[in-house]
C-alpha cells in the first residue's frame, strides 16, 4: 500500500513539475518594476536627498499652494520635472534592457565570465545613472526654493515638526 501511495505521489509530483515547465518563466524585474523604471519613477532612489531638505519637484508641485510658490518658481519646477522625467524614462528603458541582457545570459545556459562581468557592469552603471538623475533633480529643486520653503516642505511631508529637528 505504501508503495502504491509513493508511486501515485511520484506520478503526481512529476506531472506537476512538467506542468510548471510549461508556465511562463518569471523575470528578474517584475512587470511593476519595469513599468516604474520606464516611467522614470523615483522608487526611493533619492531618499538621501528627500530626507535632508532636498525636495523633489513632483511633491513640490503637489504642495505648491502651501509652499506659496511664486509663478516663476512654479514654472521652473514644472520645467525641471518635465526635463527630469524625460531623462529618467530614457535611462530607465536602457536599464530594463540591460537587466534583460543579464537574465538572457543565464537563460542561454552559456554564461561566460567576461560576458557576465560586462553585462552586470553595464546594468550597474545604469542603476547609478538612474539614481544620480533623481538625486541631481532634488539638488536642483532645492536651489529653486527659499530656506523657509524647504523647511515648510519638510514639515508638510512629516520629516520635521514645526520648530523641531528632523524626524528621520
Amino acid at each position: 500500500m505504501r508503495r502504491l501511495v509513493f508511486v501515485a505521489w511520484l506520478a503526481a509530483s512529476t506531472g506537476l513539475a512538467l506542468a510548471d515547465d510549461k508556465q511562463p518563466r518569471s523575470k528578474a524585474l517584475s512587470d511593476e518594476e519595469e513599468k516604474q523604471y520606464r516611467s522614470g519613477a523615483g522608487m526611493g532612489y533619492a531618499k538621501a536627498a528627500e530626507l535632508n531638505s532636498y525636495p523633489g519637484p513632483m511633491h513640490v508641485l503637489e504642495l505648491a499652494d502651501k509652499l506659496v510658490l511664486t509663478p516663476e518658481q512654479r514654472a521652473a519646477t514644472q520645467n525641471l520635472m518635465a526635463t527630469h522625467k524625460t531623462k529618467a524614462r530614457e535611462i530607465g528603458a536602457r536599464l530594463v534592457e540591460a537587466e534583460r541582457r543579464v537574465e538572457a545570459l543565464f537563460r542561454s545556459g552559456e554564461v561566460a565570465e567576461a560576458s557576465l562581468a560586462q553585462a552586470v557592469a553595464r546594468a550597474a552603471a545604469l542603476q547609478g545613472e538612474y539614481r544620480l538623475a533623481h538625486l541631481e533633480t532634488h539638488r536642483r529643486m532645492r536651489a529653486l526654493l527659499s530656506a523657509e520653503q524647504a523647511a515648510r516642505y519638510d514639515e508638510l511631508r512629516g520629516y520635521r515638526s514645526a520648530g523641531h529637528g528632523h524626524k528621520h
